[in-house]
This record gives C-alpha cells, sequence and structure tokens, in this order.
C-alpha cells in the first residue's frame, strides 16, 4: 500500500515569515559585530589629532631627512629592532623606546625596555602569536623625532 502524503503549500504568510525571520537574524548578525567592533578598538591614533596635524608636515620631512630604517622581529621572548642609516651603518641613540600593541585592541599595550647591544636594540617580552604593532620611538642627536609603527606577525608554534 502506497502512501500518499499531502504537500504543504507555500503561501504568502509563510514567505513573510521566512523573509522577516532572514531579516532579523542578519541585522542581529550586523548589530553584535558593530558593538564588538566598536567595544574593542577605539580608532584613535593620537589624543589630539587637530593640533597633531598642524605640525605632521615638518615632523614628517624633518624624520624623512634623517634616512633611517628600521625593522622589528620576534623570537624566544626577545624583540630585536635595528636602526640602520642610509649606508648601512647601525644608528646609535639614547633615547630608544618600543610599544607593542595587537594591531586591533588597545587592552595589551606593553611598554618595552630597549638595550643596545652593539648592534641592534633588543628587549624582553612575552608575546602570544597574533597580528602585533611595534610602534618606535627614537630620537636623533640633533633632537629630530623619529616615530615609526612596524608590523609584528607572530606565527603559533607548530
Amino acid at each position: 500500500m502506497t502512501r500518499i502524503k499531502k504537500q504543504r503549500e507555500l503561501k504568502g504568510r509563510h514567505v513573510a515569515l521566512i523573509f522577516g525571520g532572514a531579516f532579523t537574524v542578519i541585522i542581529g548578525v550586523n548589530l553584535a559585530l558593530a558593538y564588538s567592533a566598536v567595544g574593542t578598538f577605539p580608532g584613535l591614533e593620537t589624543r589630539a589629532p587637530y593640533n597633531e596635524s598642524l605640525t605632521f608636515e615638518a615632523r614628517r620631512q624633518a624624520q624623512n631627512n634623517l634616512n633611517w630604517n628600521s625593522t622589528v622581529s620576534y623570537e624566544a621572548g626577545q624583540v630585536t629592532l635595528t636602526l640602520t642609516e642610509a649606508g648601512g651603518g647601525t644608528v646609535v641613540t639614547p633615547n630608544v623606546s618600543l610599544v607593542i600593541r595587537l594591531a586591533t585592541s588597545d587592552d595589551y599595550d606593553q611598554d618595552v625596555t630597549m638595550q643596545f647591544d652593539g648592534r641592534k636594540y633588543v628587549g624582553q617580552v612575552d608575546l602570544p602569536a597574533g597580528n602585533w604593532q611595534a610602534r618606535v620611538f627614537a630620537t636623533a642627536l640633533d633632537g629630530t623625532e623619529f616615530n615609526r609603527t612596524l608590523s609584528l606577525y607572530i606565527r603559533a608554534a607548530s
């Protein structure tokens, strides 16, 4: 004996409920993501952007005139900063600091004490895997400020 199953009709009311439910899910997810984005990263690079912008071009040009190159690396609890001049010589300055921070949050900012070892600046810090930023602050012997933000991607140990 064959059973014939009665098919349900898709009526306008059902389509309206499906349509409304889909948009409710989409709007709910968007609101959750927007709340998370605003709550985890303030979006501010400086506390006084207008005041900083007034002297930005002069500071940028002075920093470019230094002609310094900078690289940062991390291995086994040690962050290494290399500052070199255009000719490849090591930059020696007594005033170097480094702030390590997650790229999308200001919750994990860490000031790293840097020591010069004769060729590069090294500091001790424990960082988990992730996308980090190293903000370099240095002052040349003539008083010119050098500020640079470098990317530092640390892979998980495998």
